[in-house]
C-alpha cells in the first residue's frame, strides 16, 4: 500500500495557505507598480500596500505606522537589536534569554563585539525565565530586553505580559521574537505590552520572504538599510506589496482560527507524545511543566542520534526535524537543550515534530506506526564484521 508524506516540521514552515494564494493573486494586478511613485499606477500599488499594513495593524491591535514590512523575521528581529541599540543614548547594556533564535543570539553577539555587554539569562529544566531573574539583570544603562514569545525548538511559552510590565516598571524596551506564535497564541501587542515584536509570514500560512517588525508608536529606530527612506525611514527599498497582500490574509486567518486549531492540534499532540511514552522506551519529552505551543512536541530518544532519526523517519516518509531548521543540517548540539541543563543523551538524541492545521488523525496514528521500528532499528547494534 502506498501512503502519503506526513508533513510534521511546520514550524521551519508552514505550507501557503488557498485563501492567501488567492488575496496574492488578486494583488498582483494592482501592485506590478511602484507604490512610492505619484503617478495613477503607483497610487494603486501604495493603496494595497496600505491595506495591508491596516489589516496586520488591526490584527496586532496596532496603528499602520507603528508596522514596518522586512524580508523575514531574521531581519525583523535584526533591526529590533540593532536599530534600538544604535538609536539610544540611554546605555550600552541589554538582555536575551539562553534560548533565543540565532537571529536574536547572533545579532546580540555581534553587540558585544561592539562594545555593548550582553546578559544572557538561564532558563529553567522546562525552558522558562525566572521573572526575577529578569527583573534582577536590569540595570540603568539597559537599553532593551529581547525574549521571545514561544520557543521555535520545544515550544515553551514564556510569560510576556508579566515581563514586559516589570520592564516598563525600570523603563526599558522589551522586545518579543513573536514568529511562532500567530496560529497559537493571542498576539495583541496592547495586551502584551511589548514595546516591539517580530513575525515572520511563512510560520503561519504566508509567504515566504515577508516579515514584520512591530515598534511602539514613539520609539526611535536605527536603519539597517539606507536608501530611499521607505517604511517611514526605518527600512528602505521598494516594498513585497504582493507579500504583503498575502501576510495580511494569513495573520487574519490564523487570528480567526485560533481556538479551533489550538483545541484539535493540542489533542493530536497530546496523543502523539502519549503514543511514544507507550511505545518506545528510554524517551524524555522537552518542556514538560511549562506552557508549551499546542502543535510542539520535543522528544529525547536515548541511545540514538538526532539526524540518524531524522533520515529514517524521511526515509519512511514522514518530514520532521533535529530542532531549528536554521541550524538543522549541523552537529553541533541544540543550544536550546544544553540551555536547559539536560544529561547528553537527552542533547544528542531529540526530534522535534511540529503539527499544523492541516494535520490528521490518521497521519499521527501512522507515525506511531512507523515510529518504534525507526527508533528499534538504530538502537540495534550492528553486527559484527566477518
Amino acid at each position: 500500500m502506498n501512503f502519503e508524506r506526513i508533513y510534521l516540521d511546520n514550524a521551519a514552515t508552514t505550507p501557503l495557505r488557498q485563501e492567501v494564494a488567492d488575496a496574492m493573486h488578486a494583488a498582483l494586478e494592482e501592485s506590478g507598480f511602484n507604490p512610492s511613485s505619484l503617478h495613477a499606477e503607483g497610487r494603486k500599488a501604495r493603496a494595497v500596500l496600505d491595506e495591508a499594513r491596516d489589516r496586520i495593524a488591526a490584527t496586532l491591535g496596532a496603528t499602520r505606522t507603528e508596522i514596518t514590512f522586512t524580508a523575514s523575521g531574521t531581519e525583523a528581529n535584526n533591526l529590533a537589536l540593532f536599530g534600538m541599540t544604535r538609536a539610544s543614548a540611554k546605555g550600552r547594556h541589554i538582555v536575551v534569554s539562553a534560548i533565543e533564535h540565532p537571529a536574536v543570539l547572533r545579532p546580540a553577539a555581534q553587540l558585544r563585539d561592539e562594545g555593548f555587554e550582553v546578559t544572557y539569562l538561564p532558563v529553567a529544566s522546562d525552558g522558562q525565565v525566572a521573572a526575577d531573574a529578569f527583573e534582577a539583570a536590569l540595570r540603568p544603562g539597559t537599553v532593551l530586553a529581547s525574549i521571545m514569545y514561544a520557543n521555535n525548538e520545544i515550544g515553551t511559552v514564556q510569560p510576556i505580559r508579566h515581563l514586559a510590565e516589570i520592564a516598563g516598571r525600570h523603563g526599558v524596551a522589551i522586545h518579543t521574537d513573536a514568529v511562532q506564535a500567530p496560529s497559537w497564541l493571542p498576539c495583541d501587542v496592547r495586551e502584551l505590552g511589548v514595546d516591539l515584536l517580530s513575525l515572520s509570514g511563512h510560520k503561519f500560512g504566508g509567504p515566504k520572504g515577508t516579515g514584520l517588525l512591530y515598534a511602539r508608536r514613539g520609539l526611535a529606530l536605527a536603519p539597517l538599510v539606507h536608501g530611499g527612506g521607505q517604511e517611514f525611514g526605518r527600512r528602505s527599498g521598494t516594498e513585497n506589496v504582493v507579500g504583503a497582500a498575502g501576510m495580511a490574509r494569513a495573520l487574519e486567518l490564523a487570528a480567526v482560527g485560533r481556538a479551533e486549531n489550538i483545541r484539535r492540534t493540542a489533542e493530536l499532540r497530546d496523543q502523539l507524545e502519549a503514543g511514544i511514552r507507550a511505545g518506545i522506551s528510554d524517551v524524555h519529552v522537552n518542556g514538560t511543566g511549562a506552557p508549551r505551543l499546542a502543535n510542539n512536541l520535543s522528544v529525547s530518544f536515548a541511545g540514538v542520534e538526532s539526524e540518524a532519526l531524522l533520515v529514517g523517519l524521511d526515509l519512511a516518509g514522514v518530514a520532521v526535524s533535529a530542532g531549528s531548521a536554521c541550524t538543522s543540517g549541523t552537529l553541533e548540539p541544540s543550544h536550546v537543550l544544553a540551555a536547559l541543563g539536560l544529561e547528553p543523551r537527552w542533547q544528542t538524541g531529540a526530534i522535534r515534530f511540529s503539527l499544523g492545521t492541516t494535520t490528521r488523525r490518521a497521519e499521527i496514528e501512522r507515525v506511531l506506526v512507523l515510529l518504534p521500528g525507526v527508533v528499534a532499528q538504530l538502537r540495534s547494534p550492528a553486527p559484527a564484521p566477518r
